[in-house]
């Protein structure tokens, strides 16, 4: 049996709709340590692997998720192999990479309208203001949807992000799923629920020493976790969580599953404790 290759690809910028645009950025910029610069149309905040813009429009929405392919072979690659043609303009933001010259970047949106747009390699993001916190890479997204099968069909049969692992209920409906672009478990979550909307963004970071430094972090500044100390059961990663002024969930997560090539995909429970091993879950539907 053939297995499906990664397209070796990473996450390299977020950009979120708010209604108080600079709310939000001086949030991220304070909360995780980036810069905090107005572009036109809205803020964008940088740090040392890390990426997050903001732009005006209803909360709880993605305006683009951008990944950069990690070498032209895998950009070449991505080009010829994917089965539907660049679909969408791309963002005013966008970081286009710098190793494919004219056209480094194309853009399609998935089944609930979100732009997802992929760059030839290039720099990575921005360095910016780190206030001497640990390393954190911006690493994957979730997203709610409602019509999950679709939006699972998208991102494997067209796009060609690999699927990991998935989550049913008893009654065999999908619940859940996790696609990685590169070993790391998942670049994107799939939760199915009422509603199309921004679930959550994750900054990985390299060690437990370094989480408690960002949780430590977080309590000088009065964030509230909301969700964690947790260990998930699909990625295996411990994590914690708090939300930002529109209330999306940020988390900083460690010890993420490097997948196997060729590994297969594992099925899980629709059940709390495949959402968290430790302790209590946020429930998406």
């Amino acid at each position: 049996m053939e297995h499906a290759t990664e397209l070796q690809a990473a996450l390299h910028t977020i950009h979120l709709r708010s209604p108080d645009p600079l709310a939000m950025a001086r949030f991220y910029s304070r909360a995780y340590g980036m810069s905090l610069d107005a572009v036109a149309g809205g803020y964008a905040c940088c740090g040392p692997g890390r990426s997050v813009q903001i732009s005006r429009g209803p909360a709880k929405q993605l305006g683009f998720a951008q990944f950069m392919l990690h070498s032209d072979a895998a950009w070449q690659a991505l080009r010829q192999r994917v089965r539907v043609p660049a679909q969408a303009p791309l963002p005013a933001h966008c970081a286009e990479g710098g190793a494919g010259g004219a056209g480094a970047a194309v853009a399609w949106r998935d089944p609930d309208g979100n732009l997802i747009v992929f760059t030839a390699p290039g720099g990575g993001a921005a360095p910016g203001p780190d206030a001497g916190l640990p390393a954190a890479m911006l690493q994957h997204f979730a997203l709610r949807t409602p019509q999950l099968p679709q939006m699972l069909a998208f991102y494997t049969g067209q796009l060609g992000l690999v699927l990991s692992d998935l989550v049913r209920d008893p009654e065999g409906r999908l619940r859940a799923c996790f696609l990685r672009s590169d070993p790391l478990h998942h670049a994107l979550a799939l939760f199915l629920a009422p509603m199309a909307c921004f679930d959550h963004l994750s900054f990985e970071v390299p060690d437990w020493a370094c989480m408690k430094t960002w949780g430590d972090h977080m309590a000088r500044l009065r964030e509230p976790i909301v969700w964690g100390l947790g260990r998930h059961g699909p990625g295996n990663d411990v994590f914690f969580m708090v939300r930002d002024p529109d209330g999306n969930l940020v988390e900083i997560s460690s010890e993420i599953e490097h997948c196997e090539p060729g590994r297969a995909v594992g099925e899980w429970p629709h059940e709390e404790r495949t959402l968290n091993r430790w302790g209590p879950a946020i429930s998406r539907g």
